[in-house]
């Protein structure tokens, strides 16, 4: 197959390009698809919200998975092991604020 055939632009937005700040992503699947709703925690706050939701197919989610690791190992060589929560679990969201008060 030749090159030229599986090369494509890709636009990216101002707006896009800023990113969305998460800090959670909880995935689901069903027989066709996966679903990554990714959300925002924010302290004291009674609920979270969801900031982006990405739907896949099987195939799409798998290359995803592998497509992440090959990143996170080359980050690793490049800066060094990342260190993960020894807790197990949800992190603790203390993000050592007061307690909003009206």
């Amino acid at each position: 197959m030749d090159n030229q055939q599986n090369q494509f632009n890709v636009e990216l937005s101002e707006e896009m390009a800023d990113g969305t700040y998460a800090n959670l992503a909880v995935i689901s699947h069903s027989p066709t698809e996966f679903v990554l709703d990714y959300i925002r925690v924010m302290p004291n706050m009674p609920k979270a919200k969801v900031v982006s939701r990405i739907i896949l197919t099987p195939e799409h989610a798998k290359r995803l998975l592998q497509a992440l690791a090959d990143n996170v190992r080359r980050f690793e060589q490049q800066f060094g092991v990342i260190s993960e929560n020894q807790g197990g679990g949800f992190p603790p969201m203390n993000f050592n604020t007061p307690t909003a008060q009206a």
